[in-house]
């Protein structure tokens, strides 16, 4: 579990500052960033359903709708409140990880064995809490009152929420091909379809809840 952790510990170093980079320069950088993110999840997809054409090209739609939604959102809503929804979805698969880990408990589904209640419970505490901060210090222009607490509270649980269905989702995909993870392209993480399986899910449900309400 140590080194298993480690290497999960220091692909997340090296990784997240480049991904940050990329989204905070936008542009041709976030173009090409989504480019690489949508070829590299369509090739691990396509082993995951190699056995299965019409799940093959559901999921390319899929993917492309979401990653075309991740372009449009951050040109749109602004790099802050993009950031606000990954920071969510990172903090959701770590808060799961860091306390499934921890605390181990009662599993929550056959789908994924290594889920657990305790993991659950740590993906919305760590989720709110990040969120929450970010929102506070990085999202100008906007002064919470009142109920506004409990929305922005409200909304982030729902986002984490989601992308943790996210995960079983991928996670049912992987149970029926038999394998454990989608790819080995970031040790200690495995593929990179199984790091953005929350996001593909958060990113348009986030962008379609923005543009219908206000904070």
């Amino acid at each position: 579990m140590k080194n298993e952790f480690k290497k999960r510990l220091l692909t997340s170093f090296l990784i997240l500052p480049l991904a940050f980079f990329f989204i905070i320069k936008g542009s041709f950088f976030f173009t090409f960033f989504l480019s690489i993110v949508f070829l590299v999840s369509i090739y691990e997809w396509f082993k995951i359903t190699k056995n299965f054409n019409i799940l093959k090209i559901t999921g390319v739609i899929f993917i492309f709708f979401s990653i075309y939604t991740a372009y449009l959102f951050r040109n749109e809503q602004g790099v802050n409140i993009f950031l606000f929804i990954i920071v969510i979805s990172i903090f959701t698969d770590l808060g799961g990880y860091i306390f499934g880990k921890l605390f181990k408990g009662p599993k929550l589904t056959k789908i994924s064995p290594n889920k657990t209640y305790s993991g659950v419970f740590g993906s919305f505490f760590l989720s709110i809490i990040a969120g929450f901060t970010y929102f506070n210090f990085f999202i100008e222009n906007i002064t919470l009152k009142g109920e506004q607490y409990i929305a922005v509270i409200f909304f982030i649980f729902l986002i984490s929420l989601i992308s943790q269905i996210g995960d079983l989702i991928i996670s049912f995909f992987k149970r029926i091909a038999k394998i454990k993870n989608t790819g080995k392209i970031l040790p200690g993480h495995g593929g990179l379809l199984d790091r953005i399986d929350g996001i593909i899910f958060t990113i348009p449900t986030s962008f379609a809840i923005l543009n219908y309400i206000n904070f």
